[in-house]
C-alpha cells in the first residue's frame, strides 16, 4: 500500500478527454444525461454517475476518496464547513428520544449543539471526565446510541484513550464518532481503533492557510449511506471550488504537519520552565498528563500549544496585545502562528462553571504554531510575556 505522502499526491478524479496533469475545478450545478433513461437510472441509483453538485461532484469525490485512503474508511461526506460536518455526524444517525455520551472537553459550537440546539428535538446527552474512565459505564442509558468524541480536545489538548474508546463503544453497542481535527488523518486514524465515524473542520490544517471553508464525515459504508441520504437533502455541500482547495492542500498535508509538530514542540520546550507561566501544555511534553498515551496513538503532538499565564485576564490582554507578529483570529491550523483566548472567544459560550470543568482559565491561551521560522515565533512570544508584566 502506497504511503500517505503518495496517496495525498497520486490519487486524482479521472482525467477528461483534455488530458490535464492537475485535476480541474468543475463549477458546475448539475450534469447532463445522454437519455431520458440513464437520468431515470441514476436518480434511482441503479447507475452510478454525477447528478446535482449538491449530491456529488468530481472534487468533492477526489477530496473524500484522499482522506478516506488516509483515513482508512469506507467513504465519506463532504460538507460546507466544519460544524456542518459535526452536526451532520449526529442527526443523520439519531433520532427523537436518543442519548449521546460525550466526552466533556469539546469545541465550543459543538457543545451549544449537545446542550442547545439537539435538546429541541429530544435527542439529550450527558458529558463524561477523561480523569473517570472507570465510572464511564454508569453514564450509559438505555437509550444512549452515540459516543462523541473529541481528542486531541480543542482547546486543552486532553487526550482519550482511542483503544478503550473502541472497546467501550462495541461493549455498549454504540456509534462512536471521533473528531480528528488537531491530529489530522495524516497524525491519527481514529478508524483504526474502532472509530465508526471520523470528522474533521477541513478548515484547518487540512487547508492549511486560512483560505477556505469545509468538513468531512468519514466512516462504514452503512453509516455514510445514511449521512449521504441527509446530506442530499439538507444540502451542506461543499462547493467545488473548496474542494479543488482542500484535495490540493492534501498533497502538502504531511510535510507542513511535520514542520508544525516540530516548531510546536520546540515553542512548548523553551517556555515549559518560564517563571510567568503557570503551565505548558503539549501532547508530546512528557509533562503532558497523558504524554505516554499521545505517543502511544498519535504519530507527533500536532501543532496546537497552550500556554497558561500567570496574573489574570489583564495580564493575558496586554500579552496578546504586545504580539507583533503573531495573528489575533479564533482560527488554528494556518501557515501563520495564531493565538486565541478561548475564554472569551470560541468557548465564551459556555458559562464560567463549564469553562472550568474543561480546564478554561482566564489564563489559557492557545496558540497554533505555524510555518514561520521557529526562532521568530519564540521570540515574539517571548517579548510580549516580557512586556506584558
Amino acid at each position: 500500500m502506497p504511503h500517505f505522502e503518495t496517496e495525498a499526491i497520486r490519487l486524482s478524479s479521472t482525467k477528461s478527454n483534455q488530458r490535464e496533469h492537475s485535476s480541474p475545478i468543475y463549477l458546475t450545478s448539475s450534469f447532463t444525461f445522454e437519455s431520458a433513461e440513464e437520468a431515470r437510472q441514476m436518480f434511482a441509483d441503479e447507475i452510478e454517475g454525477n447528478i446535482y453538485s449538491r449530491y456529488a461532484n468530481p472534487n468533492t469525490a477526489e477530496l473524500i476518496q484522499k482522506v478516506c485512503a488516509a483515513e482508512g474508511t469506507d467513504d465519506g461526506v463532504a460538507t460546507a464547513s466544519g460544524m456542518a460536518a459535526m452536526f451532520g455526524s449526529m442527526a443523520a444517525l439519531l433520532q427523537q428520544g436518543d442519548h449521546i455520551l460525550a466526552s466533556r472537553s469539546l469545541f465550543g459550537s459543538t457543545h451549544q449543539l449537545l446542550t442547545k440546539v439537539f435538546p429541541k428535538w429530544g435527542i439529550t446527552s450527558t458529558y463524561g471526565d477523561i480523569a473517570d474512565f472507570q465510572n464511564w459505564d454508569k453514564l450509559v442509558q438505555p437509550n444512549t446510541k452515540m459516543l462523541f468524541l473529541e481528542t486531541p480536545s480543542n482547546p486543552g489538548l486532553e487526550i482519550i484513550d482511542l483503544e478503550w474508546a473502541g472497546k467501550f463503544a462495541a461493549a455498549h453497542d454504540l456509534i462512536l464518532v471521533v473528531d480528528n481535527c488537531f491530529a489530522t488523518p495524516y497524525l491519527q486514524q481514529p478508524a483504526k481503533w474502532g472509530a465508526h465515524i471520523v470528522t474533521h473542520s477541513a478548515t484547518k490544517f487540512i487547508d492549511g492557510q486560512g483560505r477556505v471553508l469545509g468538513g468531512l464525515i468519514l466512516g462504514q459504508q452503512s453509516l455514510i449511506d445514511e449521512v449521504t441520504y441527509f446530506a442530499r437533502h439538507t444540502g451542506p455541500s461543499m462547493s467545488p471550488f473548496n474542494a479543488w482547495v482542500l484535495s490540493k492542500s492534501l498533497e502538502t498535508l504531511a510535510v507542513r504537519m511535520d514542520r508544525h509538530c516540530a516548531n510546536a514542540l520546540k515553542l512548548a520546550e523553551y517556555f515549559q520552565d518560564n517563571k510567568a507561566l503557570e503551565f505548558v501544555k503539549y501532547p508530546f511534553l512528557p509533562g503532558h498528563p497523558q504524554y505516554d498515551l499521545a505517543i502511544k496513538q498519535m504519530k507527533a503532538g500536532g501543532g496546537i500549544v497552550t500556554l497558561t499565564l500567570k496574573g489574570g485576564l489583564s495580564r493575558v490582554k496586554n500579552f496578546i496585545d504586545n504580539l507583533q507578529m503573531l495573528s489575533i483570529t479564533p482560527n488554528l491550523g494556518d501557515s501563520r502562528s495564531i493565538v486565541t483566548h478561548p475564554a472569551s472567544t470560541t468557548h465564551s459560550k459556555l458559562s464560567e462553571e463549564e469553562r472550568k470543568k474543561v480546564g478554561i482559565t482566564d489564563g489559557l491561551i492557545r496558540i497554533s504554531v505555524g510555518l514561520e521560522h521557529h526562532e521568530d515565533i519564540i521570540q515574539d512570544i517571548e517579548r510580549a510575556l516580557e512586556k506584558s508584566k
